[in-house]
């Protein structure tokens, strides 16, 4: 799965019995295909103006494979690295893990093929991306971020408190709850400090 950081939607993913750097390189293509994403002029130098993407994987041999790694330098892409032997070092991708097998259809037994665990995980991303919502994004669904309308959504909310307080005043003691979309959406925020030369901001995990 490649899911977007700044709105936890699950852009793409595919379901393959190995593990093969091939699969990732061509999961990875169809993402950048998927969110128009253009390799950024000059890429690789100082003279790049735009932010690249910057793919966090674990340390797996899929991940770091030349065939990936080759096709990630023509799409203008950059690597991130879980650190080794530390596997909350992507919260996001062990979060969403926790969520599949915790969620309520979850088989209790095994998939009877591979065709039976893609039509559940099917119905599991649709599920995630359109009905699931997040309160670290003021409890609108990953897609709504994503296609830019959680603002939108969150300003009615607003508006609604809004007139509710001004009904109802004795059921507020305080002010009423910040709708506003936080810019940074977190699980595991690191620690407050000088940022390394040349950081760039994460935009995708897988």
């Amino acid at each position: 799965m490649v899911a977007d950081v700044c709105s936890r939607k699950v852009v793409v993913w595919d379901f393959a019995e190995v593990e093969l750097a091939d699969i990732a390189a061509e999961l990875l293509q169809r993402d950048c295909l998927k969110e128009r994403y253009r390799r950024p002029s000059g890429f690789g130098s100082y003279q790049c103006q735009q932010p690249p993407l910057i793919l966090h994987a674990d340390n797996g041999d899929a991940m770091r494979g030349a065939t990936l790694e080759t096709r990630l330098e023509e799409m203008g892409v950059l690597r991130s690295f879980s650190k080794p032997r530390v596997s909350n070092d992507n919260p996001y991708s062990e979060s969403l893990f926790r969520m599949v097998i915790h969620h309520p259809d979850y088989p209790s037994r095994p998939f009877g093929g591979k065709g039976e665990a893609c039509e559940w995980l099917a119905m599991f991303v649709d599920w995630y991306n359109h009905r699931h919502r997040h309160s670290g994004t003021k409890f609108v669904t990953p897609h709504q971020r994503h296609s830019v309308a959680a603002s939108a959504i969150c300003k009615q909310h607003s508006d609604d408190y809004e007139k509710a307080c001004q009904a109802f005043p004795t059921r507020w003691s305080r002010h009423i709850r910040c709708w506003d979309q936080p810019v940074d959406v977190w699980i595991t925020k690191p620690p407050e400090g000088p940022e390394p030369i040349l950081a760039l901001p994460l935009i995708k995990a897988a």
